[in-house]
């Protein structure tokens, strides 16, 4: 291989970056509907199905994933088509994942409908629902992995889909403001809408794989059995470091957003000012990372990123019934929030090419689905511990907003920021630990690139075809 090869500058086009980020964001607002805001609601308020009944859905569906994710994963790395190990379950899964959405506000059995009818319909249709979700959403993330190797390559990606992260953000949350059903009414106009919205984010995620691809190479590897995976991704000691913040980064914007409502509920703080902090130190975080990401590195960006966030949490949990520090505390946040957006994606990558220098083989599939595995929990708990601490502390769940007693303002204060400020300072110590860093580490990153490059080059010479890349 000749000495200008190994010198090229990965780069991804620009129309490749914009179509994998706008695929990403509709898949994520499909499942924003079904798994955050609306299912729920429309069976038990609007349609009358049992509470317990929705509970027991959930519950199921919570089992159901602990097996779901690293089983695709699995299953993805060892996919050979024409179009790649990803694309298939992007392209082919779209119109499916699609009439899947729509059919969820369709009521069965009509207005009279049986609890069983109803149950029946939510656990299949919300099963079927995550597993293409499942196939799209994890083919996706990993695309960056394997459209690009060096981080600059990557980077560019993930500053698009840190853009396009605003959609799924706010779009469902605004619609659904304008559109949900009240109990008694006639759906059609809802049903409608939803429909429609399905239809479009279906055509958005299929037309966008005409505008990426992959490396081809990777499907010709024999991947490892099914149990040996498994235990190559707990055998890579950075793996182990990145589950630590990864697990941080789901409970902390988890519980964040969730006590921010009953925060400016009772608390006698204008959200303007907050809701401006907050998007200065996204804004700022951005700029930040981006700029820094080469000169410090992803594990000294990751490390400020920590930092910051668990200062800011302990901020408004010592201070947090004054304006100022609130707002210091919310632009903190603001700077956490854009960190784990952006580097949580980045060192993923870096873990993955570690397994790779120590495997030979690029399993980004099997990693997404054991992230997952572990991190999708933390979601649960996070909602579990915030309603713990506002039980404890008093909190009237029927009151009136700005009703409740000290305590139970000292509660949501407890529920929203002390557990997230404990994990980022622990997720802050374990970064010490992190190996993927350092000049050894980037002789390690440039050899592999320069391994891509050849093996796709004698890939495509095996088949008659001339590498340009």
């Amino acid at each position: 291989m000749s000495e200008n090869l190994a010198l090229q500058e990965e780069k991804v086009p620009l129309k490749s970056r914009i179509w994998v980020s706008i695929a990403d964001a509709a898949c994520a607002m499909l499942n924003t509907f079904v798994v955050s805001i609306g299912l729920t609601y429309y069976f038990t308020s609007f349609r009358g199905m049992d509470p317990g009944l929705a509970a027991t859905v959930w519950l199921l569906f919570g089992i159901w994933n602990a097996v779901n994710d690293p089983l695709f994963g699995y299953i993805s790395d060892r996919t050979k088509s024409a179009l790649g190990r990803r694309i298939p379950y992007i392209r082919f899964g779209a119109p499916l994942i699609g009439l899947a959405f729509v059919l969820c506000w369709v009521n069965f059995g009509g207005a009279q409908a049986s609890q069983t009818v109803m149950f029946i319909q939510m656990t299949a249709l919300l099963f079927i629902f995550d597993v293409l979700y499942t196939a799209i959403a994890t083919s996706i993330y990993v695309m960056p992995f394997e459209m690009a190797v060096s981080n600059k390559a990557r980077s560019s990606i993930f500053i698009w889909k840190l853009i396009f992260s605003v959609f799924p953000l706010a779009v469902p949350l605004v619609l659904w403001g304008f559109i949900k059903p009240e109990p008694g009414a006639n759906p059609l106009t809802f049903q409608i809408i939803m429909a429609g919205f399905g239809v479009v984010m279906a055509a958005l995620i299929f037309f966008s794989t005409y505008f990426y691809k992959e490396m081809h190479f990777q499907q010709e590897e024999e991947q490892l059995p099914f149990l040996k995976s498994l235990k190559e991704c707990f055998t890579n000691r950075s793996f182990i470091v990145f589950e630590v913040i990864s697990f941080t980064i789901i409970y902390v914007q988890t519980s964040l957003m969730l006590g921010l409502n009953y925060y400016l509920a009772e608390f006698s703080i204008p959200a303007v000012p907050l809701y401006a902090a907050l998007g200065v130190g996204i804004v700022g975080g951005v700029f930040l990372f981006v700029n820094r990401r080469e000169p410090w590195g992803v594990k000294t960006c990751t490390m400020v990123m920590a930092a910051v966030f668990s200062v800011g949490c302990f901020l408004v949990l010592a201070l947090g019934r004054q304006l100022v520090p609130a707002m210091l505390g919310m632009f903190c946040f603001g700077i956490g929030f854009a960190g784990g957006m952006y580097l949580i994606p980045l060192m993923n990558g870096d873990v993955v090419d570690m397994d790779e220098h120590r495997t030979g083989l690029r399993r980004e599939g099997m990693y997404a689905g054991v992230n997952s595995f572990i991190t999708k929990p933390a979601i649960s708990i996070a909602n579990s511990a915030f309603i713990w601490f506002l039980t404890q502390n008093g909190y009237n769940f029927s009151g009136l907003s700005g009703t409740q007693s000290a305590q139970a303002e000292t509660g949501i204060l407890l529920g929203w920021v002390l557990i997230p400020g404990i994990l980022l300072g622990v997720s802050f110590l374990s970064l010490f630990y992190y190996p993927l860093a350092g000049k050894a580490w980037d002789e390690i990153k440039h050899t592999l690139a320069r391994l891509h490059v050849e093996k796709e080059k004698n890939l495509l010479a095996s088949k008659g075809i001339r590498y340009e890349g």
